[in-house]
């Protein structure tokens, strides 16, 4: 028994980590999202480890804990919470647990090698990677590998790494060491899609030094950019703003959503996602089998705030005492409140999402032809409402009547 015909899984890559013979191996599939293969089934032992590690193999979260105290938390530092997606909270607890002994395996961007992946942090210093949203899915097979189960850590990722993490752990008994964080996932998009993208943004470049997906130099609330560095040959083509250095120039380019950043669309229209994103996502909302849960406090109670502020959940006294150690400046919330602006559900796919895969894997199409196919398909909504909800329109007519004779 192994997981050797599982398909269009979550891709957390704990079977990999699990497997006694290291014969499984996580790559992308042919939509761009990781799966696991057994590499010499010959050498397989049957020992259903890899079966036994998997979330996706079971319908239940490894821990069903309900929210033990949530919070609105910022870090003190300026610096840090300028840096951060949100408001810091999560590199403060990074940073705390790491001065009590622990390690953090988190998530950086390779711009080497163009992906996300899961890495160890001993010190604050090398904890300073992880520090913003990354929104592609990442690879996790080296980095979890690289946890020494006998020392102390702080792990983060998506709330169905996390999961499946934490069954691996209890297997091995290690489960008390660690302090597992996820967050509020809104679902991963293609590599197909960011891999073209960032393609378009740095044609002509010599190479992708950095990316980042978040930036709050216009504020909190418009921070969903799209910022590339790189470098490229002098005389050679570029896409953004150069500087000279020598006989190689940097080159930046940034988009923001606010202004029809391709990458943004595509992945916030919820139909480029991995397909277990749909019918399998058992995280939304108060759903989590971590420690703690973290995430942007959108809403009313923050929505004049431009520096940032992370909502907090903790699931686990352990998760409310290393919220409450981290330093943060913290504001005591109720769970509805923190978590006003996350998806409560998970999104469902609708006729662009076969059309949207389609052309992701068509390295011909350009992301401003899917693009359009998105606004194609907006203008064709509008114009059939009325034939598809007769009645709601009439209702509507009717209202707006009465309120004019009232007035």
């Amino acid at each position: 028994m192994n997981i050797n015909g599982t398909k269009d899984c979550y891709g957390c890559g704990v079977c990999a980590t699990a497997c006694p013979k290291g014969i499984i191996e996580i790559s992308l599939n042919g939509d761009g999202f990781y799966e696991p293969h057994v590499t010499d089934t010959a050498r397989c032992i049957d020992c259903g480890l890899c079966v036994k590690v998997c979330s996706y193999a079971d319908n239940a979260l490894a821990a069903p804990n309900k929210v033990v105290k949530s919070y609105a938390a910022w870090s003190r530092d300026a610096g840090v919470r300028r840096r951060c997606s949100s408001g810091g909270a999560a590199f403060e607890i990074g940073r705390s647990l790491i001065g009590q002994g622990y390690k953090v395996c988190g998530v950086r961007y390779d711009a080497a090698k163009g992906r996300a992946e899961h890495y160890t942090a001993s010190s604050a210093d090398e904890l300073a990677a992880t520090a913003g949203s990354k929104y592609i899915q990442s690879y996790t097979v080296d980095g979890f590998r690289s946890i020494d189960l006998k020392g102390r850590w702080l792990v983060t990722g998506t709330p169905c790494q996390i999961d499946s993490l934490r069954r691996f752990l209890r297997l091995r008994r290690a489960e008390e060491r660690f302090v597992l964080m996820d967050f509020f996932c809104h679902g991963v998009p293609s590599m197909l899609l960011f891999r073209k993208y960032l393609a378009e943004k740095s044609s002509g470049w010599r190479r992708v030094t950095s990316v980042s997906w978040r930036d709050k130099q216009t504020g909190w609330h418009d921070s969903w950019v799209m910022s590339i560095d790189g470098e490229r040959q002098d005389g050679g083509q570029h896409g953004g703003n150069g500087s000279a250095t020598g006989g190689v120039t940097a080159v930046h380019t940034c988009t923001r959503l606010s202004q029809g950043d391709a990458f943004f669309r595509l992945f916030l229209c919820d139909q480029c996602l991995g397909k277990a994103c749909y019918e399998r996502c058992k995280f939304k909302y108060d759903r989590s089998s971590a420690d703690i849960r973290i995430g942007d406090l959108w809403g009313n109670t923050f929505s004049t705030d431009e520096k940032g502020v992370t909502a907090v959940a903790a699931f686990t006294d352990k998760g409310r005492e290393a919220v409450e150690q981290s330093g943060c400046e913290l504001t005591v919330l109720p769970f509805e409140t923190i978590a006003e602006g996350q998806m409560k559900t998970p999104p469902k796919r609708d006729c662009r999402y076969a059309k949207l895969g389609k052309m992701a894997r068509d390295e011909a199409v350009t992301t401003a032809q899917m693009t359009a196919a998105l606004d194609r398909h907006d203008l064709l909504m509008r114009l059939t409402y009325p034939m598809r909800h007769p009645l709601r329109m009439m209702r509507n007519i009717v209202m707006k009547r009465i309120l004019r004779i009232r007035k």
